[in-house]
């Protein structure tokens, strides 16, 4: 049951599903569904959710539960025994910010859509804060600025906050992931010349660019490498590129293709430098990508200020993940402070209509989607390729590192503080090109690929 699911639905499921982005049919209906709801409509349901989960955690015993006494008697039943308008208001309801002024570090991707356009849509106005959203040139540059303090919060890659608490490329500072950002929304594009090369096996000695050591992108385009047979670190060079200048390196042939946020390979077909390949979802329809990010020192000195920046980013994930605001998003973030791009192309990117460099319209709604739930099994996924890659040396707690970078969004966090049950589980299988993910296994996992550094 999605936190933004109706509690007393007899379609709604408990349980999440294998493919990494709904628990149910349902689930595909949820997120714009909560864009409808009001404030106060949506937070009763998500303290409602809670409590259903806790009373009843398997869907068979709830729905004939449901189904027995009614929808309407049910609700009626919760709130004799537990105060559902008191816990709505107490949930709803956050201290004084301790700062309400702040900085928050952006790369110019619709991956950050949520954040970005909580500047010019109003959404941290909403909850009572005065946010600059401050567009940043690469993935070091945010990680350096938001250790430093010049940033109170930034949106980084999610693998970023696993490598910065491990001390991966620096010091190890304890940060996490409080929310992803967006799932799904990259695209494998190689440059136009390269129009014969559709099988993989045929990408031996070409130039890649990935944004960031510590990113997803890397992890997938070595999986899909390696899953064909190529060794990334011999068969092919991959190179560290900002997002923003990949275009150009396209263009100029310094490199033969890359895998990049959806806005930054629609440009290229935009510009007729470069077709797309693939998208990233037909290797892990589901996966995550970027998320948002802060110190544990930042939560922990500033807790009222962090859940209003939580709570103005969840509401306008929320709102980005119904589809008939698509358009008005892209408006939105396209002029020079945000993106920096012609509103046709991130139309493409977020409505999901695009044009695919080869003369092909494409239509795929779920191209890009916008799902804030940080799975720690995600957070697993990712130490595993940091460690299968030779990222991570010696012995990996997997779960442990997972539970601590990795935190459950703010509705979670607040139903623990007032004795609710969060979900039971942050953990869930997926598959990663038709291989099952099992969490549990994260050591067995890595031992099962024939191509890795360790």
């Amino acid at each position: 049951m999605s936190m933004f699911s109706n509690p007393f639905s007899l379609k709604s499921t408990l349980r999440r599903c294998l493919c990494g982005r709904h628990a149910s049919a349902e689930e595909h209906a949820a997120a714009e569904r909560a864009a409808t709801l009001s404030d106060e409509a949506r937070y009763k349901e998500v303290v409602a959710s809670g409590l259903m989960r806790a009373l009843f955690p398997n869907d068979l015993k709830r729905r004939a539960f449901l189904k027995a006494v009614g929808t309407s008697t049910a609700a009626a039943a919760l709130a004799t025994f537990f105060p559902l308008d008191a816990a709505t208001e107490a949930f709803a309801q956050t201290g004084k910010p301790e700062k309400t002024d702040l900085k928050v570090g952006f790369i110019p991707i619709t991956c950050a859509t949520p954040i970005i356009m909580a500047h010019p849509m109003g959404f941290y106005t909403k909850h009572g804060l005065n946010v600059e959203v401050v567009k940043t040139a690469g993935w070091a540059v945010v990680r350096d600025k938001t250790i430093n303090k010049e940033y109170d919060a930034a949106h980084m890659l999610a693998p970023m906050p696993l490598a910065i608490s491990q001390g991966l490329g620096s010091n190890p500072i304890p940060f996490v992931a409080a929310a992803i950002e967006n799932i799904n929304g990259q695209s494998f594009t190689l440059g136009i010349k390269h129009k014969d090369k559709m099988d993989v096996k045929s990408w031996k000695g070409l130039k890649f660019a990935i944004p960031y050591d510590f990113s997803m992108h890397n992890y997938l385009l070595r999986y899909l490498l390696a899953e064909n047979g190529l060794d990334p670190d011999t068969d092919v060079q991959l190179r560290v590129v900002p997002p923003p200048e990949m275009v150009a390196n396209l263009r100029a042939e310094n490199i033969d293709g890359f895998l990049a946020p959806d806005n930054v390979a629609q440009r290229a077909v935009f510009d007729g430098v470069g077709f797309i390949h693939s998208l990233s979802k037909t290797m892990w329809d589901g996966h995550p990508c970027c998320s948002f990010a802060a110190s544990r020192e930042f939560i922990s000195t500033m807790p009222n200020t962090y859940a209003a920046l939580l709570r103005a980013i969840v509401d306008a994930t929320g709102y980005a993940s119904k589809a008939q605001n698509r358009k008005a998003i892209a408006e939105a973030i396209a002029p020079a402070a945000y993106l920096n791009a012609p509103p046709i192309v991130l139309e493409q990117v977020l409505v999901g209509k695009y044009a695919d460099g080869l003369g092909n319209i494409k239509d795929d709604p779920k191209r890009v989607d916008f799902d804030p739930f940080p799975w720690d099994s995600f957070a697993v996924w990712m130490l595993t390729q940091m460690k299968r890659w030779g990222q991570i040396k010696g012995e990996v707690d997997y779960t442990k590192v997972a539970n601590e970078v990795f935190l459950a969004t703010d509705a979670a966090k607040v139903m623990k503080e007032m004795g609710l049950t969060p979900p039971a589980t942050t953990m869930k299988s997926f598959s990663v090109m038709g291989k099952v993910f099992d969490p549990a296994k994260p050591a067995e996992y890595v031992s099962s690929f024939a191509i890795k550094r360790s």
